[in-house]
This record gives structure tokens, sequence and C-alpha cells, in this order.
């Protein structure tokens, strides 16, 4: 079947959005079209400094809603007897359309902060949609159903697997928002140093600006053990290996991410790894709900009535 395969191109496609969208605030390219939908009046402006970025940006988001539109119809031709899959796909098209008129927004009212980080949430809401529906719908392990009928996709693995790489999604997710938000108030400089800030491990919270920052930051230490115990229980367990392979993408991911937020204050921010810092910010995202996905309880992704049985 199709749907699978362009569920899992639309979460490649959102990675990729998130690093453009980034390239573009890092670049200060966010108004490099200072009108929305068009761009200085034009679908096709020159493509030259900011503008490259910022239109690129909003052609590939576009592109994004062709894609997903495109796996909703696969999926409505395919996996008709999965009622759940289209009311997701269904709000996964809202959660774009919602997307695409606070980006226009942000344009328009020239950056504010609340809603430039409402723009970033909500991709970030999609992306983990979208992981979900990828994961769900791909069956790795086919075997046989109690009565014999083939279709029940098993994944041996516990509840307790999925909820604790849900709970650090969670963590992973509301740490990102909390991130965006720094970007946008320009707080990326308010501690100057790394791993301290102003010199000290609890910095005098003085302004908006070193708040921000610094509960970004203690938010990140939360989240990181919150990935590594999970990893380091998922090893020790005796999970099938494509668990433990998440498992350790997931590990590795949340160590690059550290050395990715060090990295962008120690160089001002420079655009390579604020720009893979949201990069690795959304893939260890998706990362954690596609393991908390596949390692739920073991049920039917094909026929409410095969559900039942292996129920």
């Amino acid at each position: 079947m199709l749907h699978p395969r362009a569920f899992k191109v639309t979460v490649v496609w959102t990675l990729l959005l998130l690093l453009l969208g980034s390239v573009v605030h890092a670049t200060e390219s966010s108004l490099a079209c200072p009108d929305w939908p068009t761009c200085f009046g034009t679908m096709v402006p020159e493509m030259s400094g900011g503008v490259f970025w910022e239109h690129l940006h909003r052609l590939v988001a576009g592109g994004l809603l062709l894609m997903f539109s495109l796996a909703t119809w696969l999926a409505h031709k395919e996996a008709g007897d999965r009622p759940w899959v289209m009311k997701a796909c269904w709000g996964g098209i809202a959660l774009l359309l919602v997307q695409s008129a606070f980006g226009g927004l942000t344009v328009v009212y020239r950056l504010p902060d609340l809603v430039s980080t409402t723009h970033l949430a909500l991709a970030f809401s999609f992306l983990a949609l979208a992981t979900v529906l990828a994961a769900a719908t791909s069956t790795p392990h086919e075997a046989a159903s109690n009565d014999g009928a083939p279709g029940t996709a098993v994944v041996p693995t516990n509840s307790g697997t999925a909820l604790g790489a849900a709970s650090a999604a969670g963590l992973v997710f509301a740490q990102s928002v909390l991130g965006g938000l720094v970007r946008h108030m320009d707080a990326g400089m308010a501690c100057p140093d790394a791993p301290l800030c102003l010199g000290q491990i609890v910095p005098p919270l003085i302004n908006a600006p070193i708040i921000a920052h610094f509960s970004h930051r203690v938010l990140a230490l939360v989240a990181a053990l919150a990935v590594l115990a999970l990893a380091a229980r998922i090893l020790r367990s005796d999970s099938p290996p494509s668990v433990r392979l998440w498992a350790t993408l997931a590990a590795v991911l949340v160590l690059v991410q550290v050395a990715l937020g060090v990295a962008s204050v120690l160089t001002v921010l420079a655009v390579a790894p604020v720009s893979l810092h949201t990069l690795v910010a959304a893939g260890l995202l998706a990362s954690l709900v596609y393991l908390a996905t596949v390692s739920s309880p073991a049920r039917d992704r094909t026929s409410p009535a095969a559900a039942a049985t292996a129920a």
C-alpha cells in the first residue's frame, strides 16, 4: 500500500520545512517578503538574498499541504476500514491550514513573539501527528491473529515503553516550543556563556529574556535526562531490535541537540548550529513519537474485526 510511504514522505518533508524555517529566522529573512501570501505582489519574485529563503520556505510549505493531501487521498482509498486514520488526516489538513494562517499573521503583524511561537508549535504538532500516522499505518511485523487470520501488526513490547516515550516526547515538545519563544524574543544570547549563564549556575532572573533563556536550558536538561533514562531502560530490556534501534537514535539525537545548543551560544547564533538545533529537536520529537506509537500494546492496524480479535 502507498499511504504509509506517503505519510513517511510527509514526515521528512515536515523536517525539511522546519529546517528552512529556522534558516529563515537565523538569516534574518523573516520579513524579506513584506506581504503575504504574495512576495512583493507576485508569486514568482526574484529569488535572491533573504527573499530566496523566505519564499522557498513558503513554497515548501505549500508543497507539504499538497503532499499530505495526497497521503489523505491514498489513505481514503486504501484504509477505509480504519476511520481513525481518516479523522487524523482531516485533522492534519486543518492543522496545516491554521499553521499557514499563522505564518501569514507573522508577516502581516511584523513577527509578534506569541504568533511566531504559535506558528512553530503548530508545525511541531503536525510533525507529531504525521509521525503517528506513518508509524501506525506501517506493519513491520506481520503475524497471524489468534484465530489464524493474517493482518495483525504485532510489536512485542509493553505499554510502559510507550508511556515513557510519550512522556519524553511531551517534554521535548515543550522544550522546543520554549526554544521557539527564546528565538522570537531575540533572547538567544541573554546568557552569552555556556554551560553557565552570566557566569552563574542560576543567573539573576531580572528580565524576560534571561528568564526565558534559562528556563529553556533547565527544561532541556530535564528532557535530555528523561530521554537518556528511557533509552537506558529499553536497552537493558528484551525489547525488539527495532525498538532498541529507535531508543538508541533518540539518545544520540538528544546528545547532539545539547551540543548544538551550546555551539549556538558559543558561535553567537551562527546560522548552521542554530538551524541544525531546530532540525535535531524536530528529529528527536519524531523519533520519540514513532517509538511511542510502535511500542503501544499490539493491536491490529488493518481492520476493526481483527483489532477486536487481537485484543
